[in-house]
Formats: C-alpha cells, sequence, structure tokens
C-alpha cells in the first residue's frame, strides 16, 4: 500500500517533496475528490457517505478516510460521524474554482466542431 502523501516526503511523480505536489498526489486518489465532496455540506456517517459515493466498497473508503484523516482534511465528530476540518474546508473552497474552470472549459468545448482524425493514406 502507498504512503500518505505528505509535504516535504517524497511521492509518487515527485522526489522533491513539495507541498503542492503532495496535494496533487493526495487529490489524485480515487475517490478522494469525491468523498471531500461528499463532506461539504456538513457530516455524514459511515454508510450514508458510502452511499453517496456510488456505494464504493467499504474497504476503499476506509482507506481513503484514512488518509484524509491522516492529512488533517477528515476528522470525526462526538457522534462518529465525519465531517471537514478546518483545513479540509479551506482545500475544499479552493477546488470549487477548478469547478469553475472545468465549466468553462466543458462550453468551450461545447462550441467546438467535432475533431476529425487525418485521412489515411
Amino acid at each position: 500500500m502507498t504512503p500518505t502523501p505528505r509535504p516535504r516526503r517524497p511521492v509518487r511523480g515527485s522526489t522533491t517533496g513539495r507541498p503542492l505536489m503532495a496535494a496533487l498526489d493526495l487529490f489524485g486518489r480515487r475517490w478522494i475528490l469525491r468523498i471531500m465532496w461528499e463532506l461539504h455540506d456538513g457530516p455524514l456517517g459511515f454508510r450514508p457517505l458510502q452511499q453517496r459515493c456510488d456505494s464504493m466498497s467499504s474497504s476503499v473508503l476506509h482507506q481513503r478516510l484514512t488518509d484524509l484523516q491522516e492529512t488533517q482534511l477528515v476528522e470525526r465528530d462526538a457522534a462518529g460521524a465525519y465531517q471537514l476540518t478546518e483545513l479540509g474546508q479551506d482545500a475544499y473552497g479552493e477546488l470549487r474554482g477548478l469547478v469553475r474552470w472545468s465549466d468553462r472549459w466543458a462550453a468551450e468545448l461545447d462550441h467546438l466542431p467535432p475533431h476529425r482524425s487525418s485521412p489515411k493514406t
């Protein structure tokens, strides 16, 4: 199992340990962004979170929640539900900019003619 990405430690694709590279490695892990997206409205228990994430396997959800807890982006509240920490909410806020950009990107691509491959000779 790959260790949880952390700043100042080598991560996939980078030996520098730059915080941005660690963040890209973490956010690039399958389901991480989806989990953060689902938690942005408030705390969720394990099963409701699993259902909102298209019923992903419990072992994968458990591992991703562990990753998010180790990086201090998610914590458990007094009732045992998972919620974004202040740092996690900050990350979510920054990701909203990416959502806005991706919407503009999709709109631009919708206005382009379909790509045609070169004719074979």
